[in-house]
């Protein structure tokens, strides 16, 4: 064994030796944990230097000079570093340059080898664990967990451009995968276990407003915001609850996001559920509130396969304002209008509801403003006339209100994107927005070239 090997293994041993003793002499249990992590840590820190030391001894084969052709030729060896997830690793390899003196920088095989650029000095599994921390937290606090877990300090910036390179390659995964939708490839269903794939699948669109600055790079002006459209796929599964009713649960859910317009939302929504097997579901559920563009994407991609559902709650919401504005929302009359009009949708028949209020616009003491909040409601729920059916999605066990998209714009946007004080560039947003979903989603993973452990 050469002696630099041998050299790096009585260190080893020593560094062990030391440790052991401090883990024998401990009081506290969390004490003992800590060192046993630090001297595992070592211990990984010169497993991993030990075999680079082996590798930087291993002949070379040097390519030619890009630009006269001469061979490269090894100059020197020379130090190397690297900050990892289990301490910073120090190793040397060999340096070639051009025999001619071609401006062609180092040539360094092995770092070509272990996939590590020249000016990188943060290795891969430590850029995958900051940009997770990053899909949770702001920037600095995503660097001061960093350094709590693994003693080793970097900087928001840092891991802000980690994000954006990370966030750039995917939405380059995602356009790829729109382009070949678009000509005709669908993508391959993902594998789902039986018990999931026999389930109902429920799809809902919504949009969220986001705070950005008015100039990129500045944080100068007056904030604008703009709407995020985001779209969930999921599986529903009936349980009983505690109180013996029962209640429907996501058991499995796909999400999609776009800080763009409608036909970005319907080509994405479209890709994902044929992702999730919408071709093969035994039942298939659009629910949303009234956006035209909402429905249009069902219209246009989704009715093929799914059955439409206007939000309940959405409808109950157009009852009572249009009972406020024509007999006077404080009134006994006005809330019992309501009621009864609110039960019949839910539990009867929804014509009558839709006859009743063309009914009311026969009346010839209405105010403008009466008359008008009428004549809505009549549009409204006449567009959706074959939407409002909640007695019998009740019975079928499909859910009547879209709080489940809903609940997705807060979790996936809101709890990140809206916190205190934070106003975003758009670049910077979709490229975290994209992490966000890849975690959610299940492929964050793929975006780093490591396995997951």
């Amino acid at each position: 064994m050469p002696y630099e090997d041998e050299k790096i293994i009585a260190e080893t041993r020593q560094e062990i030796h030391e440790l052991l003793e401090k883990i024998g002499k401990a009081q506290l249990l969390s004490e003992m944990i800590m060192l046993a992590l630090e001297l595992a840590k070592q211990i990984a820190v010169k497993a991993v230097e030990t075999a680079l030391a082996k590798r930087s001894q291993a002949r070379c084969s040097w390519p030619p000079c890009p630009k006269c052709g001469a061979r490269i030729s090894n100059k020197d060896r020379q130090p190397r570093q690297i900050k990892s997830l289990i301490g910073v690793i120090h190793w040397r390899r060999k340096v070639g340059r051009c025999p001619n003196g071609c401006e062609i920088g180092q040539v360094v095989p092995l770092d070509q080898e272990l996939g590590i650029a020249p000016d990188q000095h943060v290795s891969t599994e430590l850029q995958h664990a900051a940009c997770a921390l990053a899909v949770f937290v702001p920037y600095g606090i995503a660097a001061v967990l960093l350094a709590l877990l693994t003693k080793i300090q970097v900087s928001p910036a840092s891991i802000w451009s980690w994000v954006q390179a990370c966030g750039e390659q995917a939405k380059q995964q995602l356009a790829a995968e729109l382009a070949a939708m678009h000509q005709g490839h669908d993508p391959e269903p993902e594998p789902l276990p039986p018990a999931v794939a026999a389930l109902t699948m429920v799809i809902g669109g919504d949009g969220v407003f986001v705070p950005f600055r008015p100039t990129a790079g500045s944080r100068a002006g007056t904030t604008h915001f703009q709407e995020v459209k985001v779209g969930i796929i999921a599986r529903l599964k009936q349980f009983m609850n505690r109180q013996g009713r029962e209640v429907l649960k996501i058991k499995h859910k796909r999400v999609v996001a776009v800080l763009g317009n409608i036909d970005q939302l319907a080509e994405r929504l479209r890709l994902e559920a044929l992702k999730q097997g919408i071709r093969h579901a035994p039942t298939v559920v659009w629910i949303s509130d009234g956006a035209r563009g909402l429905w249009r994407i069902y219209r246009d991609t989704l009715s093929r396969w799914a059955v439409g559902i206007l939000d309940f709650y959405h409808a109950a919401q157009h009852l009572w304002q249009t009972a406020s504005a024509w007999l006077d929302g404080r009134t006994t009359q006005a809330k019992t209008w309501f009621t009864q009009q609110r039960h019949q949708l839910r539990h009867g028949d929804p014509a009558a509801v839709i006859h009743g209020v063309q009914q009311a616009l026969q009346s010839d003491d209405l105010s403008a403003a009466a008359r008008t909040s009428l004549e809505k409601l009549a549009a409204y729920l006449t567009a959706h006339e074959q939407h409002l059916n909640y007695a019998y999605c009740k019975a079928q066990g499909l859910p009547i209100g879209s709080g489940m998209v809903e609940s997705a714009c807060k979790w996936l946007i809101q709890q990140r994107f809206k916190c205190v004080g934070m106003r975003w560039s758009e670049p910077g947003f979709d490229n975290l927005l994209h992490l966000r979903l890849a975690w959610v989603n299940g492929r964050f993973h793929q975006l780093f070239s490591i396995t997951p452990p």
